[in-house]
């Protein structure tokens, strides 16, 4: 599951960049060689900038290779870092449970009942917020999967 998962989001985010890269090249085109920039690019490539970033902490979160202090583990026995490992995940997954998916869930809530739109591309701002939660949601995702198969992250 992990690799499909790993697969599917790796393509978004390349999709979104890919998007980004056209959005900007096109206000620089726009701009510069029509003399008629575009009002919507700028607030586009800034909205696939935020959902490439957090998506993309979470694609990281999921392949290990997110910013880490190395300093007591490898002090440790292979199955003391086990245990470190799924203490750490746990509470990687309360965070993001607590902040990410009900804070963000929170957030795009009052977003909706507010009916906030973004001014040039008229899109609702609780779609936009949406990455907030969806990332959680991955993170915890990979942690369970790292809890489940901990013996063979360590190794």
């Amino acid at each position: 599951m992990k690799q499909k998962l790993d697969k599917l989001l790796g393509g978004f985010l390349v999709i979104l960049l890919t998007c980004m890269v056209l959005a900007v090249l096109w206000q620089i085109f726009s701009r510069y060689i029509i003399n008629s920039p575009s009002s919507y690019t700028e607030e586009l490539s800034r909205y696939l900038f935020i959902w490439i970033g957090i998506l993309g902490a979470a694609y990281a979160s999921g392949q290990q290779t997110h910013l880490a202090i190395d300093i007591f583990p490898p002090k440790l026995n292979v199955s003391n870092r086990v245990k470190l490992r799924k203490g750490i995940n746990v509470l990687i997954i309360l965070f993001c449970l607590t902040v990410l998916v009900v804070g963000g869930g929170n957030l795009v809530y009052v977003n909706y009942e507010l009916g906030q739109f973004s001014a040039a591309l008229n899109l609702p701002l609780s779609f936009v917020y949406m990455v907030v939660p969806l990332s959680g949601i991955l993170v915890i995702i990979y942690k369970i999967n790292e809890i489940l198969n901990s013996k063979k992250y360590l190794l």
